[in-house]
């Protein structure tokens, strides 16, 4: 068992975090990036969208974060048929009591998976992002306040668009990440087939974190400095978005405090009590890019959001190291 987070800092948060990162790995092989940015999200008290082909470990990801945190988990499938009350629960009349009784959905968990998000009835989604966004559920009146930590992990499947409910652009807003799993490099899974990786695998793991360790090191996150200079250049970036010619939507000012909170949990795994500009130059792109809205022109030209984002990036001035501790 990880020791409790206390005030010791970023020294603290980087030992739960390896260890999470060192678990995980057990179980997901070959994608280092993309499980620290997933940690990242989570220590963050962000929500990851993952959008990919089936069959590259989007939810083995999933459990192994839930199983590796002693947390619990669920997973729902997203169907057209499928009712808000499914994810967040219903009341029932108890004939015994006399008196209606609370069920809770499947949103109640630590960790949850919503599996092909967009499949759903925009109703479901919508009930699902609200519980994101208040990290609690209202029904008939009553509030029922969510776990914590609190992270869903939603999947799309960007091949099979048939008979699917994209998600607008507001509610995408609500994702602090949005990655891309890939296939593994060759030795990578190579590696899966000699150690025969599976479900299994991910029951087989151990707990390294409490919950608990989790909301501490969240709340230390916080603390993480970013100076002046640095969150001028992240309103800077955001600007350059909301007036470039080829979108028609930038970025909000909640994405640009999304780009802080992630930085800050990216610089503590690192070690750091400070952001440096690499960190927000690192995570720009699966922090911001599913926030952009491309005007029609630019669609025309073949430009994805991901060039514009970088053509902000390269054209704003990015601060000094020294301005970073400053």
């Amino acid at each position: 068992m990880a020791q409790p987070v206390t005030d010791r800092g970023a020294a603290a948060f980087e030992q739960v975090f390896h260890a999470l990162l060192q678990n995980v790995e057990r179980v997901i092989q070959g994608k280092t990036e993309e499980v620290k940015l997933a940690l990242a999200c989570l220590f963050a008290e962000g929500h990851l969208l993952i959008e990919d082909v089936p069959g590259v470990g989007k939810t083995s990801l999933a459990k192994a974060i839930a199983r590796s945190l002693g947390g619990t988990w669920h997973r729902i499938q997203f169907t057209p048929d499928l009712l808000p009350s499914d994810v967040v629960g219903v009341s029932v009349w108890n004939r015994a009591t006399t008196e209606f009784e609370f069920r809770p959905g499947g949103v109640f968990a630590h960790v949850v998976l919503a599996d092909e998000i967009n499949r759903a009835s925009p109703k479901t989604q919508s009930a699902l992002l609200e519980a994101m966004e208040e990290r609690q559920v209202t029904v008939d009146g009553r509030t029922y306040p969510l776990a914590r930590p609190f992270m869903v992990i939603a999947t799309q499947n960007p091949i099979e668009l048939e008979g699917t409910y994209p998600l607008p652009e507001a509610q995408l807003d609500r994702f602090l990440m949005r990655i891309r799993m890939g296939y593994p490099r060759r030795e990578a899974e190579i590696a899966i087939l000699e150690s025969h990786t599976s479900h299994a695998a991910v029951e087989r793991l151990e707990t390294v974190a409490d919950a608990e360790d989790v909301a501490v090191a969240s709340d230390a996150v916080s603390a993480v400095h970013v100076a002046p200079a640095l969150r001028g250049y992240v309103v800077d970036v955001a600007e350059a978005t909301r007036h470039h010619r080829d979108l028609v939507l930038g970025v909000s000012p909640r994405g640009a405090l999304a780009l802080q909170r992630a930085a800050r949990a990216w610089a503590a795994s690192a070690g750091r009590d400070y952001v440096l500009p690499d960190d927000l130059k690192a995570l720009a792109p699966v922090v911001l890019e599913h926030r952009l809205l491309l005007a029609p022109e630019a669609q025309l030209r073949g430009i994805s959001p991901g060039d514009v984002l970088q053509n902000v990036l390269a054209s704003v001035p990015v601060p000094g190291a020294t301005g970073a501790r400053g």
